[in-house]
């Protein structure tokens, strides 16, 4: 069991397809949890901007960290989407988690087939992945 919640690295690049296919629906503004190198908006928070500590409006990509502190990233979309944000999460589908519950199930769950090779990997993810989105009318 540990190999689904232990990696070199919590982050997680966003494979082009996936990001392509939810840009060509809710046309992102700003991806709110990247790195100068695997952002996807040319409008984004990196760690030396702390997305946490942003306003986010707009139409918003987050692949947040998949650490712990994932919890803090789901409770910012769920606040931002109830100040008027879309926001659209890719995280790890952790049913079990108390964070899943308190708000990734607030959302629109997209779960993905199989498991997700993303750009920064020699293989395919570890662990089940979904697609959370926060958008419409709260």
């Amino acid at each position: 069991m540990s190999v689904h919640f232990s990696s070199k690295s919590y982050e997680w690049e966003t494979p082009q397809h996936l990001f392509d296919k939810y840009n060509a629906a809710y046309m992102f503004t700003l991806d709110v949890c990247a790195t100068k190198t695997n952002a996807k908006c040319s409008s984004f928070f990196d760690k030396e901007i702390d997305g946490l500590a942003q306003e986010w409006t707009g139409s918003c990509w987050m692949n947040p960290p998949y650490g712990r502190q994932i919890k803090y990233w789901m409770r910012k979309a769920w606040e931002s989407w109830q100040e008027g944000a879309t926001v659209v999460c890719l995280v790890p589908s952790r049913t079990d988690t108390q964070w899943w519950h308190d708000y990734a199930m607030k959302g629109k769950i997209h779960f993905i087939e199989g498991r997700l090779r993303f750009s920064n990997s020699k293989g395919n993810a570890p662990f089940p992945s979904a697609v959370v989105v926060f958008n419409g009318k709260v």
